[in-house]
């Protein structure tokens, strides 16, 4: 008979979510209207508006590295991966609490550019840092961020609106930030210049929170989740909440330039850092097969940020696949970005 695991290295990351979900109480109050499962939580504010909570934690050696980035850098990225969430349910990012693990050695210079990077990515949106906390740690820069945003209450997205039968978008490409990091492998602080663009999405990359805004105020998306675990990732998320299933065509998957390159130097498929590399955080969202192309191309507007039909959702019990360029069917591996089982550095 097989020992239960001891330790969370063995569960894995949403492995582990479920878990909470049996420990906590289930809130039966009427006002929170999503909670543990999605990208933000979401709690009725009036008649009119929904408050939206998120938080994520960026940790030296796990999410970055400081020999490869800057602390500038570092809190921006930090600021815009819970950007992203805010994105996904389309709403607008308010306030900020930012916890701080620090080194006793760690450089004030380092710390103030650390808190110019979270305020500079935050301005745009004219949102801010009202709180948080400091503790000292061994040896290791810790961000931890909690972002609370607003959503017009009727036009919330979750990752539970998805029917058979809609269609899958994608904003921008797929694939970009795994492409830089393994750049970032390869070269070192001396990756050749057609790679920049690459490293940029990984190092910083951008919310697309206006676009998730439009997506949500144009009424054509039936569910939405940012990719934050790699697009097989996290529309499955979106496919498990929603109790469908979902084929993508590989043919359709938009993809940014040098990827194969950078593929051939890693060893690694063109198509596996596009379907599971994660940290792309751009935006998936489902639309109704009856609403006209013309709406959906307008989504966009002057943003000049792509938006591609990728597949579509089925019916849970044809399963969850990837349509090759013949037509062929295989299964989707739904694995993707795990924060307690990603061994690559």
């Amino acid at each position: 008979m097989a020992k239960p695991p001891k330790c969370v290295g063995e569960v894995g990351e949403f492995p582990l979510i479920d878990r909470i979900r049996n420990i906590l109480p289930f809130s039966r109050n009427k006002d929170l209207l999503v909670d543990i499962g999605d990208d933000t939580a979401v709690v009725r504010m009036d008649g009119r508006r929904a408050l939206l909570l998120t938080c994520d934690i960026q940790v030296e050696g796990r999410h970055f590295r400081l020999d490869r980035t800057t602390p500038y850098r570092v809190g921006r990225r930090a600021m815009a991966v819970n950007l992203s969430d805010i994105a996904s349910m389309g709403g607008k990012p308010t306030y900020a609490l930012v916890s701080l693990g620090l080194p006793a050695d760690f450089p004030v210079k380092s710390y103030d550019r650390l808190f110019e990077g979270m305020r500079d990515e935050l301005l745009p949106h004219r949102a801010y840092i009202i709180g948080g906390n400091l503790a000292q740690t061994r040896d290791s820069l810790i961000v931890d961020v909690t972002l609370l945003g607003e959503a017009d209450l009727s036009r919330v997205l979750t990752r539970g609106g998805a029917r058979a039968g809609d269609r899958i978008f994608v904003t921008g490409h797929l694939g970009a930030s795994g492409a830089g990091f393994q750049a970032l492998r390869a070269f070192g602080k001396k990756v050749p210049g057609k790679y920049k663009d690459l490293v940029a999405r990984h190092v910083l990359p951008v919310p697309r929170v206006d676009l998730g805004r439009r997506i949500a105020r144009s009424g054509v998306a039936s569910a939405m989740i940012d990719l934050s675990d790699g697009v097989a990732g996290d529309l499955h998320h979106l496919c498990t909440r929603s109790g469908v299933g979902a084929e993508i065509h590989e043919s359709l998957l938009p993809l940014p330039k040098h990827i194969g390159e950078i593929a051939g130097k890693s060893g690694k498929s063109v198509l596996d850092l596009a379907l599971h590399s994660g940290e792309d955080y751009e935006l998936l969202f489902t639309v109704p097969s009856g609403v006209p192309a013309g709406k959906i191309r307008s989504i966009r507007g002057d943003s000049g940020i792509p938006v591609t039909e990728i597949g579509k959702i089925v019916r849970r019990e044809e399963g969850y696949c990837l349509v090759d360029s013949r037509g062929g069917k295989t299964p989707l591996r739904p694995a993707g970005w795990d924060h307690f089982r990603r061994t690559d550095g």
